[in-house]
């Protein structure tokens, strides 16, 4: 299969020298991320393709601007609070 052989003291080393690199408290990640590439290349692979997702929907704008709930400031500086405008 592979034209060298791994042994145990190899995989050791290879093992301390990335314990070195990143550090214990990475390994998990490093390794977990190793592991899903090689599920990923084994499913590519072998032709297992998952059916395309939907692309995501994006809700519909409106065009008209929502009218402001404040009076303008002309108007307030002519209202009485009634909401009819003063009589000057």
């Amino acid at each position: 299969m592979l034209p060298f052989r791994i042994g145990p003291m190899e995989l050791v080393l290879i093992l301390a020298v990335v314990m070195i690199i990143f550090g214990v408290g990475r390994l998990p990640e490093v390794f977990g991320s190793f592991g899903k590439g090689i599920r990923e290349f084994r499913k590519a692979s072998s032709g297992e393709d998952e059916p395309p997702a939907p692309p995501p929907s994006t809700p519909e704008r409106t065009t008209a601007a929502a009218p402001s709930a404040s009076p303008s400031a002309s108007t307030a500086a002519k209202s009485n609070g009634t909401g009819e405008p003063t009589k000057s």
